[in-house]
C-alpha cells in the first residue's frame, strides 16, 4: 500500500499531508469545522462524524479525507474530501474501468492561501486515487468565473471542460457565493494517467484573437469604499476564429463581496457576469469550441482568460 503521509513545502512552511485512517469519529469534526470555516454557509456541511467515518475507504466506504498540517503541529490548516462513482449504471461497479473519483471539496485555511498549499493537496490526492484506489479519473466541477481555480485546474493540471452546468447547486450563499448569483459550474474531467503536454501556440495570435464577451473597469462604490472592478460592456456569442479568448473577473470571489451592496446597479455586476459568459459558453461549446488554456498575467494580456479552440474531430 502507498505511504499515507508525506512532507511537502508550500511558500517557506512545511506541511504535513495525511490521509485519514482514524476509527474514532470525533476525528472527522475537524474537517466539518474547517469547511464551515473556508465556505461559510452552515445550510450546506458534511455528513455527521460518524457517517464520515463510516464513509471512509478504510472503514466500509468509498471517501477518501486528506488533511493537511503545518510540520509539527495537530491542527488542521487545509484538507481535500471525494467519493468514488461510476461513469455508467449499465456496468456499474463490475468493470475497474467504468469507476471515477468525485473529489467534491478542496480548501485551505485563509492564511496558507495563495502559498501552493492547495495544488500539493490535489497532486497528492492524485497519487491516493491511483495508488490506493487504482482509478484513473477524477471529476470535480468549479465556477467557471474563478480565476484561481481554472489556473489550478485548467492550466496547471490539464483537466478538460465536459460540460457547462446551470445553477448546479440551486441558492448557496456563505463566503466564496451568494445566493442572488446562480452557482453555474464547469463539469471537469482529470485523466491521471495522460501526460501532462504543455501547450504551444503562438501569444501573438491570442492576444489578437476575437473575444465573445468584452469587459472593462469601472469605478464604483463597494462594500469597503470605491473600487475598481471589471464589468461587462457586450458580449458577442457569434464570435468565430481558430482561437477566441474569453476574459473572466480578475478576483469574483472580491467581486461577490465587494458588490453585497444595496444600490442594484452594482450588485448586479456578478450577475450580468454570470448570465453572460453562460451563454457565450453554451453557445461556443454548442459550436464545438472548447477549452485548451487558462492565462493569467501574461506578456500583453491583462487580466484573466480562458483559450478556446475548435475541437478536432477524431479519426473514426
Amino acid at each position: 500500500m502507498m505511504p499515507l503521509e508525506k512532507t511537502v513545502t508550500a511558500g517557506d512552511k512545511r506541511f504535513l499531508l495525511r490521509i485519514e485512517s482514524s476509527h474514532e469519529s470525533a476525528d472527522y469534526q475537524k474537517y466539518e469545522s474547517l469547511r464551515e470555516e473556508i465556505w461559510g454557509y452552515p445550510d450546506d456541511h458534511l455528513s455527521s462524524t460518524r457517517n464520515m467515518m463510516c464513509e471512509n475507504v478504510f472503514h466500509e466506504g468509498g471517501s477518501l479525507f486528506i488533511g493537511a498540517f503545518e510540520e509539527g503541529g495537530s491542527e488542521l490548516v487545509g484538507f481535500c474530501y471525494g467519493f468514488v462513482g461510476v461513469r455508467d449504471l449499465t456496468p456499474g461497479f463490475r468493470d475497474v474501468r467504468n469507476l471515477r473519483f468525485y473529489a467534491q471539496y478542496t480548501g485551505v485555511r485563509q492564511p496558507f492561501q495563495n502559498s501552493g498549499l492547495g495544488v500539493l493537496l490535489k497532486e497528492f490526492q492524485r497519487e491516493a486515487v491511483l495508488g490506493l484506489l487504482g482509478i484513473s479519473t477524477i471529476i470535480c466541477t468549479f465556477d467557471p468565473l474563478t480565476g484561481v481555480n481554472a489556473r489550478r485546474n485548467v492550466h496547471h493540471f490539464g483537466m478538460e471542460v465536459l460540460e457547462y452546468r446551470v445553477a448546479t447547486y440551486g441558492e448557496y450563499g456563505g463566503l466564496l457565493n451568494r445566493l442572488d448569483v446562480p452557482t453555474d459550474r464547469f463539469l471537469m474531467s482529470w485523466e491521471l494517467e495522460r501526460p501532462r503536454r504543455p501547450l504551444v501556440y503562438d501569444l501573438e495570435a491570442v492576444r489578437a484573437a476575437p473575444r465573445p464577451l468584452r469587459a472593462g473597469l469601472r469605478r464604483v462604490a463597494g462594500k469597503s469604499g470605491p473600487i475598481d472592478l471589471e464589468v461587462v460592456e457586450g458580449t458577442d456569442p457569434g464570435a468565430d476564429g481558430p482561437i477566441l479568448l474569453m476574459p473572466i473577473p480578475l478576483d469574483f470571489y472580491a467581486m461577490l463581496r465587494e458588490t453585497d451592496v444595496g444600490d442594484a446597479e452594482v450588485r448586479t455586476i456578478p450577475v450580468h457576469w454570470r448570465m453572460d459568459t453562460r451563454q457565450a459558453f453554451q453557445a461556443l461549446f454548442g459550436r464545438g469550441y472548447r477549452v485548451v488554456d487558462f492565462l493569467k498575467g501574461e506578456p500583453g494580456l491583462t487580466g484573466n482568460h480562458y483559450v478556446l479552440a475548435r475541437a478536432v474531430p477524431s479519426n473514426p
